[in-house]
């Protein structure tokens, strides 16, 4: 790619659909990858002013993006190199080896969002309200339990509400010990888990799309509507909610624009602007809260590079701002050119 040209070339790199895919309960790229990608190239070829060319071979990528090298990388390999998520941060460690700048958050942000235990204390210290929790060194015997229930217990790495199952939910020792123990059994890296006050209020997630330095757009809030789940199941986003069309969760469950006063909106975006920058997250971000009791929203997770899927919940969230698709990424495109300078 030439850097003369006054076109920008935008590098898109993907995961690889020719290698086994963990997540999925199958091992493989299913229908759902496939029509993602589908669907991204179709909105992306709808921006003007730009030039996309598509890297997903990944035992290809190095040489392929040092030999032919754009002026920057729409990063949205969220599977991890060679679709291993405990590589996530590799992709954006290799671009920065390359000199190529790239969307979305550095391997240091993806290393601090995904610990669900440092973000909780960087939340604490910036006054952001938080569950009560437990930290758990899954390797220690015996394996500390949470001090009340009824708790929520999840890995406190990773994402894609990997090792969240309808049994997450426990409420007493018995129960607690013994998904502990399931979890162990997981290969999770590192063997870490939390358990956090089970709340069981409205759960939020708001969408940023931006810089500190140049300001954000806010996306609309959403609110998870769980009213057809049976009733016998917690009111939780588990990983078969996401992966698996067998679970009791699969097709249950709906996402809303919320509605909000004005404060309690405000309170949210507040704070995700300090987790933002305190993070070092980079060009957009999806940040939860779930409420408890006394209707407080409350911080459960920080998601650095959350998905892109057309269908996903930051595309939704855009939409009810009146962005498309295209629009969406395009503001993101945006937002990591003018905070990088790439292609001045």
């Amino acid at each position: 790619m030439a850097q003369s040209s006054k076109t920008p070339e935008i590098g898109v790199v993907l995961g690889d659909p020719r290698l086994p895919y963990p997540y999925a309960v199958d091992n493989r790229f299913g229908y759902e990858e496939i029509e993602a990608v589908r669907q991204l190239k179709t909105s992306l070829a709808e921006l003007e002013g730009y030039h996309f060319t598509y890297y997903d071979d990944h035992e290809r990528l190095i040489d392929d993006l040092r030999s032919d090298r754009p002026d920057l990388v729409l990063n949205l390999c969220d599977t991890g190199f060679r679709n291993d998520w405990d590589l996530e941060r590799n992709i954006p460690a290799f671009l920065e080896m390359l000199g190529i700048p790239y969307t979305g958050a550095d391997p240091m942000g993806i290393s601090l969002g995904t610990d669900k235990a440092i973000v909780r204390a960087l939340a604490v210290s910036l006054d952001i309200p938080v569950p009560n929790e437990t930290f758990v060194d899954l390797t220690a015997d015996p394996l500390t339990l949470p001090t009340s229930f009824p708790s929520l217990i999840k890995p406190n790495g990773g994402g894609g509400s990997f090792g969240i199952t309808e049994n997450c939910v426990v409420h007493d020792a018995a129960e607690a010990h013994a998904y502990l123990q399931w979890l162990a059994r997981q290969d999770l890296y590192p063997p870490e888990a939390i358990c956090q006050d089970f709340l069981t209020g409205d759960e939020y997630t708001v969408g940023m799309i931006g810089n500190p330095a140049s300001g954000f757009t806010v996306l609309p809030p959403l609110v998870i509507d769980y009213s057809k789940l049976d009733s016998d199941l917690p009111p939780i986003l588990t990983h078969g909610s996401k992966a698996d069309p067998d679970s009791p969760y699969w097709d249950k469950l709906s996402f809303l624009q919320a509605e909000l006063d004005d404060v309690t909106r405000g309170q949210m975006v507040d704070a995700c602007a300090k987790l933002f920058k305190r993070l070092g997250f980079r060009d957009y971000s999806r940040i939860d809260f779930r409420c408890g009791g006394d209707g407080v929203p409350r911080l459960i997770d920080a998601n650095t590079n959350p998905t892109w899927y057309w269908d996903g919940k930051m595309a939704m969230m855009a939409s009810w701002a009146g962005y498309s698709y295209a629009e969406m990424l395009r503001m993101i495109l945006e937002a990591a050119l003018a905070r990088s300078g790439a292609h001045r």
